[in-house]
This record gives structure tokens, C-alpha cells and sequence, in this order.
């Protein structure tokens, strides 16, 4: 039974990674929509009214993102919002590491080495999702626009 139960606690270890990874970009959007739907239930919406609110800023922060990442062509203002993305994901991946590993490690030390090194594994998952998510231009065409 305890063989069972180490094969189970590293499937869940690897199952919660994988999502950590998956849907790390998705930071600033489901924030953007916490936020918002929290702003609503707070001013009277109600329930129902905040989560889809919530749900409608998140959908407009992630659709707007992709949008500018479309759109702008300048790589520093490109750069400037893939950061946007990929700090809220470091962030998540700072707590999440920091959350399994003081379970595990006595040392606060350690425990804040390897969440660094947590957040540095997400943030550049998240970037490379991230700059996935741009468009290289239209279709058809080369970069250099020959």
C-alpha cells in the first residue's frame, strides 16, 4: 500500500506541474477577472451577476492581449506586453513551488531557492506560450514582407 501511495502522490505532483505549465498564461486574465468580478460583487451585482462579469474581463483581457500581440510591431512594445502575461504567471509559479516545497524542506533558504527557481521555470514556460500566441503576419507572406 505505501508503494501505491508514493506512485499516486508523484502522478498528482506531475498531474498539478503539467497544469501549472498549461495554464500559466492564463494568469493576468483569470487575476483581471477575479478582480473585476469581485469589484462587481462588491458594488451590488450579486453572485451571478460578478462571476459573469468576472468572466466577460477575463475573456476581454486575454482576447485583447492576443490582439496587441496581432498588432504591434515594435519588439520592445511586443516584449512590454508578453511581460505583462508572463509576470502574474512568475509570480504563480513562485507560490506554487514555495507551496509544495515548504512541505518538504525544513530550510527557509532552500525553500526560497528552489520557488525562485519555480518562478524562473514558469515565467519562461509562460513566455514561450506567450510569444506562441503572436501572430508572425499574414499568411502567405514572409516576415521581411518580400
Amino acid at each position: 500500500m505505501i508503494f501505491l501511495g508514493i506512485i499516486l502522490s508523484i502522478a498528482a505532483i506531475g498531474f498539478f506541474c503539467w497544469l501549472l505549465f498549461t495554464l500559466a498564461v492564463f494568469a493576468l486574465p483569470f487575476f483581471a477577472g477575479l478582480t473585476t468580478g469581485g469589484w462587481a460583487y462588491h458594488t451590488g451585482a450579486g453572485w451571478m451577476g460578478a462571476i459573469l462579469i468576472g468572466v466577460v474581463a477575463a475573456g476581454l483581457t486575454l482576447g485583447l492581449g492576443q490582439l496587441l500581440l496581432g498588432i504591434v510591431r515594435p519588439l520592445w512594445a511586443r516584449l512590454l506586453i508578453a511581460l505583462a502575461f508572463v509576470a502574474p504567471a512568475a509570480l504563480a509559479g513562485y507560490h506554487a513551488t514555495h507551496g509544495i516545497v515548504k512541505h518538504t524542506m525544513p530550510s527557509e533558504t532552500w525553500q526560497l531557492v528552489f520557488s525562485v527557481i519555480g518562478a524562473v521555470a514558469v515565467g519562461v514556460t509562460a513566455f514561450a506560450r506567450v510569444t506562441g500566441m503572436a501572430a508572425t503576419g499574414p499568411v502567405g507572406r514572409s516576415p521581411a514582407g518580400a
